[in-house]
This record gives structure tokens, sequence and C-alpha cells, in this order.
């Protein structure tokens, strides 16, 4: 049976969505399925830094973007107790500003911009497993919400399907580089909660950070060590706000704010993953995480564009 695509990407998020737009834009048949519809939420505390901001820009989505009221972040501050720095980041392509947007907002800019590109979009699709030919990856299957069951074959799937990746699963990805789990950090959002730039407060065995997004929210994430977690989660709201106060001027300010979302958060692990094998590869999340103590996620699930279909 020849292949129906030049490649499926599992995973429309972040990762998925660009690698789907990217390879489109190279003029490859792509599809793209992901279980969830389009806007939809997911945990993630969602800054992305200027090397980030300026990919965005070289695809031509920054505009959109910036389109939806999300407020630039200028300036970061690192107050450890004792002193402060403060600054600005290094330029990314003439890019010196952050920005957090909403996940409801990104991943469907990134969606739409896959579909644009030439890319076939099927949201509430869910891959039950991958098709194998001669010990080589050849497609997937699965079932839509109508629970139509579809065999999809493909020169190569990609696997952009989060940290519990069924692709990595089917071909038995060797993870490396196993870290320890770091923190324990849960987050909400706040109205009227001012902010300047991305604020970052270090406590022993503490820290939260603040940075503003869509909708005149602040995202505010409180982390503890992962030793701790289960005291942390006793009394999420409690020890949340109880953190606060080691910083009594900002307490002051969430006081006058007001509570908007629910608590998210959670442990993340850190690890590699081997990236790519015989009709597979793996992107984002799928392939590797780490602590989000350095707010770096987003960033490093934003693909380069690189062709992945060579010697497949």
């Amino acid at each position: 049976m020849s292949d129906q695509y030049d490649a499926i990407v599992v995973g429309a998020r972040c990762a998925g969505a660009t690698t789907a737009m990217l390879l489109a834009r190279r003029g490859y048949r792509v599809l793209v399925v992901d279980r969830a519809k389009f806007p939809s939420d997911t945990l993630s505390t969602h800054v992305i830094h200027a090397p980030g901001v300026a990919a965005l820009d070289r695809w031509g989505l920054l505009d959109t973007v910036l389109a939806t009221g999300c407020p630039p972040i200028e300036h970061y501050s690192f107050d450890f107790g004792p002193f402060v720095i403060n600054g600005t980041t290094r330029p990314a392509e003439g890019q010196t500003a952050a920005y957090a947007p909403r996940r409801t907002v990104l991943d469907e800019i990134l969606v739409n911009a896959g579909a644009a590109a030439g890319a076939t979009v099927e949201e509430e699709f869910n891959v039950d497993g991958l098709i194998f030919d001669d010990g080589k990856v050849s497609g997937i299957r699965g079932h839509s919400r109508n629970m139509k069951e579809e065999n999809l074959r493909s020169r190569i799937v990609i696997g952009a399907d989060g940290r519990a990746s069924r692709v990595a699963k089917a071909v038995q990805a060797r993870s490396y580089e196993e870290k320890p789990r770091l923190q324990w950090p849960f987050y909400t959002y706040f109205s009227e909660l001012p902010v300047d730039g991305f604020e970052t407060y270090i406590r022993p065995f503490r820290g939260f950070g603040a940075a503003a997004t869509n909708d005149g929210l602040t995202m505010l994430v409180v982390s503890w060590p992962y030793a701790e977690a289960h005291s942390y989660k006793a009394d999420v709201e409690g020890n949340y706000y109880r953190t606060l106060e080691l910083v009594p001027q900002f307490a002051s300010r969430v006081k006058a704010a007001r509570r908007e979302a629910p608590f998210l958060g959670g442990a993340v692990p850190n690890y590699l993953r081997v990236p790519f094998g015989p009709g597979w590869a793996l992107v984002g999340d799928a392939g590797y995480t780490k602590d989000p103590i350095t707010a770096q996620g987003i960033n490093r699930r934003l693909p380069r564009c690189r062709t992945m279909l060579r010697g497949c």
C-alpha cells in the first residue's frame, strides 16, 4: 500500500503543530492528529523567551500572537532576599521581549498555522497504536470521535504527544540522562495583580514567579522541593499563600487581587529519549523534558526547520 502522507504528527500543540507547519511549508504531505479539540488548555506556565519569540516572528506568527492582547515582558528580576538581579534578556534575532500567552490562545494559533500551510489537521482523534512493516514504523492506527477506526500510512510518524507519548512507548524509545524531580509547583491566575515584567522570588527551599498573560490576568506559580510534595499537596491553597508571605510586599499585592482559576500543577520528570529510529521521530516533551524551574519549556519545544524525512 502506498503512503498516504509523507509525515504523520501525533500531537498538535507547540511542538507538533509547528513541526507539521514547517514540513507542510516545504511541500510535504502532512497529517497532524490530536485527541483534544482546539482551543483547549493544557498544563503549562507558558512563558516564551526571546529565542522562541524570534521563531514566531520568523514564521510570520508573532503579529497574530500580539493581536490577542498578550502584553510584552521586557524586564526580568530575580529577588534572592539579600540582593536582586534586574535586567533585560540577551537579544535573539532582534527580539528582546518575552510573552506568556495562554495555551488556549497560542495552541490554536499554531494549529491554524499548520492547516494554513497545507497540513491536514484531525482533532479529537485517538491513536491506538502504530503500524509496523518489517520493523519500520509505517503509520498509525486510531479512531475519531465517532469511533470510526482508521489505518493511516506515512513515511515517518513523529511523536509530539507529550511525556506519556504513545509513540515513544510503541517504539520502545530508550530514556537516558534521567535526573530526579526537583520541585513541585502549583500555579493559578489572578486579575488586578500588577507585575513588572517577569518577577521571580527565591527564598530558602521556596520560590515563586509571576508574569502577565492574556485577558488582564497574571500567572503566578509557587514551588516547593519535590521532597516536600506530600506536605504541599495536603493544603495547596494554604501553603501557596503562606509561601507568598515570605515576601510581604508581594503578598500584599496578591491580597488586593482576585484569583480567577483553580490551582494547577505537578512535578515534571527530567530525561532525554533516543529521538529517532526506523520510520519514527520524537519532538517536544515526547523526546525531552526538563524541570520547569528553568522556564525554558516552550522555547525548547518550538522546532527549527530541519528535514526529518531524509533517509526514511
